[in-house]
């Protein structure tokens, strides 16, 4: 590997985590499995659910809930995709009052969407790469007006 890809210059980064509010649910869930099993096998395989159950669903949360936003090395990568720089155009913040309508009536069914309902504001940036069929990305972000500004630099 080279140096410059070690030292690429990163403008932005972000991890979508998953919020505190969604962590009770599954691990409940994942409780009251280990009870059941725990109420059919006596002995050493009554707590073995509890410790196998548990730290995999907090490892499954935080590995399937967590989402990387960066703008690094010249590209933008959102999620699985990425996307040189050069071939973006216009960067607009969303309203969080806007947001419904634009994930909603107001999205064209061809666009790359990286969005995690927790995370409320939104941007939008344009695709200006005649050979590719998405016409933008909307991306979730907290910090919608850095990740513009890491853009359009």
């Amino acid at each position: 590997m080279s140096e410059t890809a070690v030292t690429a210059t990163t403008t932005f980064r972000e991890r979508l985590y998953v919020t505190w509010w969604i962590w009770p649910l599954p691990l409940l869930a994942a409780a009251l499995l280990a009870a059941e099993v725990h109420m059919g096998f006596p002995g050493v395989r009554s707590w073995l659910p509890y410790v196998i159950l548990l730290p995999l669903t907090v490892v499954l949360i935080v590995r399937l809930g967590s989402t990387k936003v960066e703008v690094s090395g010249g590209e933008l990568r959102a999620g699985d995709a990425h996307i040189p720089l050069e071939l973006l155009g216009e960067v607009e913040i969303i309203p969080v009052e806007d947001r419904r309508r634009t994930m909603g009536r107001d999205l064209d069914p061809a666009a790359y969407v990286v969005h995690r309902g927790w995370v409320k504001p939104l941007v939008r940036v344009r695709v200006d790469d005649p050979q590719d069929p998405t016409p933008y990305w909307v991306i979730s972000t907290r910090r919608p007006e850095e990740l513009a500004a890491a853009i359009k630099s």
